[in-house]
């Protein structure tokens, strides 16, 4: 055989060696896969499922119904699977699964949405129901000793101890945004993983140290055990900040709203149900934190936990999507005002740079959901799939829950107050040697009032300052006058008058202060 010839075989005989593993890996990868699925359909039988909807969440007892039986079993009987995939509250992660599609809808608060679609440079996924808002779960604590109210940390040695990525530095967050604290150094957050962290640090903290210690339940409750412990301020104190939602990925809502629909409906029956029954929520609280593997519950925390979690309800949703009137007192801000008070607290407390919404707030949620069951007159009493033991007890009617209102105080009660801090407002401008309101300071005060709105429980000392040059009572008067006239267009902007009260400051204003107001907020003690 020639040289030429041989190597023509070799040629040959390696081409056909790679035909035969190119047959060989299309045989395995691909026919082999095909026939055994082929196999599998031809030997098996239809599932009684139309499709599956996997919901992003973590361990949060706010999310417990997510996880029921009476939820999974609402879409069993339309023919929906419901898995929950816990990511361990990564909600970058959490945005990022939805934006490729591996999950289809997920549980976000609110800031915590915003924050991952700012990282992630785009919102893939929009709220579609509110489902709870946090009511006292969520406590900022301290020695009594070392920080008696929150303007207290308005030193530079001061420090907040939380979990971040957390409902509770959201909190944290609220308090630096809202309250005159430019003392409070950079960085004033000291991390800790876990609020068991958090607690641990407390009990080891030293009676000087300015620390203040973010806590949710049942931890906030073991640390108020400490007759040295008390609370600055709790999530009861706050409207429409530390809220949970349930958001839909775009292209799924898009191309399948029946299936949206079918797990709002179901959720909104399971939360009614379980909330209708004698001891429902602290039930299922703690049945939910022996599934999920969370620290273990006795009845006392499981109803702790209960108290500082205010889940929503149907109608309490069509008034945050702005499908019904809101009820007076209700403490129910629109959606879109939510949402645009939290970004306001992220760039204030430079969590942003800039709202990547630009301003477009509406674009985060969608209504027709909520406004088709609307129109249906949806009521999430009818036609429940209830597991046995649960139907009896249940009472026909929702409500929309009202807020607890400040009650008017006498002059005695508004001097034991219990202090918070001062608000951080800008400068109050007046006309010199008057009480007339610049158009300027008219527009912060309506900021104020809005914001105000959001501490429905907290009451506000308005103090006037005068310059302490010239006649003191004069100047007293003007102080008074000032402060009088702030606390009143306050009124016109929808203040209730029994938590104003307008004072003059005990002393002169040094120079430079004399055209100002200060504002003070307290509260009825814990």
């Amino acid at each position: 055989m020639s040289e030429r010839r041989a190597k023509g075989c070799l040629v040959a005989a390696v081409v056909w060696c790679l035909i035969l593993a190119v047959l060989g890996v299309a045989y395995r990868y691909l026919v082999h896969p095909y026939l055994r699925e082929r196999l599998k359909g031809d030997t098996g039988s239809a599932s009684q499922y139309q499709g599956e909807i996997v919901v992003a969440a973590d361990s949060f007892s706010g999310y417990a119904v997510l996880r029921s039986d009476l939820m999974k079993q609402e879409l069993k009987a339309r023919q929906l699977r419901l898995t929950v995939a816990d990511d361990q509250a990564d909600f970058a992660a959490r945005l990022r699964d939805l934006q490729r599609g591996k999950t289809q809808m997920a549980v976000f608060t609110i800031d915590s949405l915003i924050m991952a679609g700012a990282k992630l440079g785009e919102f893939p996924a929009t709220i579609v129901f509110v489902i709870d808002e946090t009511k006292g779960g969520d406590a900022m604590v301290a020695l009594r000793a070392a920080v008696g109210t929150v303007q207290e940390l308005n030193h530079r040695d001061a420090r907040i101890v939380l979990t971040p990525n957390s409902p509770s530095e959201f909190l944290a967050r609220v308090v630096i945004a809202h309250f005159n604290l430019p003392s409070l150094p950079e960085p004033w957050a000291i991390e800790a993983e876990g609020a068991r962290a958090v607690f641990q640090q407390l009990r080891a903290a030293k009676p000087g140290e300015k620390r203040a210690f973010v806590l949710w339940e049942p931890y906030v409750s073991k640390a108020l055990e400490s007759p040295e412990v008390h609370v600055l301020l709790d999530s009861s104190k706050l409207s429409g900040y530390i809220v949970d939602v349930l958001v839909a990925q775009r292209a799924f809502l898009r191309d399948y709203p029946d299936r949206v629909r079918a797990v709002v409906e179901a959720y909104a029956r399971a939360a009614y149900t379980y909330g209708q029954q004698p001891e429902g929520w602290s039930k299922l609280v703690r049945e939910d934190a022996r599934l999920t593997g969370a620290e273990a519950l006795d009845e006392a925390q499981a109803r702790q936990v209960v108290q500082g979690i205010r889940w929503k309800n149907t109608l309490e949703n069509y008034a945050h999507f702005g499908l019904t009137p809101t009820p007076a007192g209700s403490g129910l801000p629109h959606l879109e005002d939510i949402i645009g008070n939290i970004v306001e607290v992220l760039l204030k407390t430079r969590a942003l740079p800039a709202d990547p919404l630009a301003g477009q707030h509406h674009t985060l949620f969608y209504r027709q959901i909520l406004q088709e069951l609307h129109t249906a007159n949806f009521h999430p009493g009818q036609g429940l799939n209830l597991i046995p033991g649960l139907s009896q007890g249940l009472t026909p009617a929702e409500q929309v829950r009202v807020e607890a209102e400040a009650k008017p105080l006498t002059t005695e009660q508004w001097a034991k107050l219990q202090p918070v801090g001062e608000l951080r407002v800008q400068p109050i401008v007046f006309t010199r040697g008057s009480a007339h309101i610049s158009v300027q300071s008219e527009r912060d005060l309506q900021t104020l009032a809005r914001r105000l709105q959001s501490f429905p429980r907290f009451y506000l000392r308005v103090i006037g300052h005068a310059r302490p040059e010239g006649d003191p009572e004069a100047n007293r008067v003007l102080a008074q006058a000032r402060a009088e006239a702030a606390a009143q267009y306050l009124r016109t902007q929808g203040l209730r008058p029994e938590r104003l009260r307008a004072e003059a400051a005990p002393a002169p204003a040094a120079a430079g202060e004399g055209q100002a107001v200060s504002f003070f907020v307290g509260q009825v003690p814990y």
